[in-house]
């Protein structure tokens, strides 16, 4: 064997033994994001906070996303959804985990959910509260 393959091998070998040991957990260097706000306390149920919400392609955050009015919320952001990587969704202190996307959120009274995610692929991806999208109750997040 040749000095230079045998600097090459050493190098693959000290690699993948120190690989999986020292490998960078990007869930515990998150970002937290403005809270996206569905509807307010004053009475109205239809304005949205921090409507787009734009994010860096494999970096780790945590957004929640607050129902303040009183209506019915179906959160869809489906493509979203697909296309990061959950590490877990929050209610009220009770964390779930598990290895595919939800459907949506839904909100039948004020509340919170948050998420913590790795974003994995760039793009526009919108968001709407089903059946109140008329109403203005869209977004999107931007990936870039």
């Amino acid at each position: 064997m040749t000095r230079t393959m045998r600097t090459i091998t050493l190098a693959l070998a000290a690699l993948l033994a120190t690989g999986p040991v020292s490998a960078l957990d990007l869930t515990k260097k998150r970002s937290t994001l403005p809270d996206l706000v569905l509807g307010n306390e004053e009475g109205n149920d239809f304005v949205v906070e921090n409507r787009e919400i734009e994010l860096e392609s494999g970096k780790a955050y945590r957004l929640r996303i607050v129902a303040k009015g009183r209506q019915e919320y179906k959160f869809y952001a489906t493509e979203f959804f697909r296309n990061i990587w959950f590490n877990q969704i929050v209610i009220q202190h009770l964390e779930i985990h598990g290895s595919g996307p939800p459907d949506h959120f839904e909100f039948d009274d004020p509340g919170e959910i948050a998420i913590e995610f790795v974003t994995i692929k760039p793009g526009e991806y919108p968001w709407s509260i089903h059946g109140l999208e008329s109403k203005g109750m869209t977004g999107k997040f931007i990936v870039k």
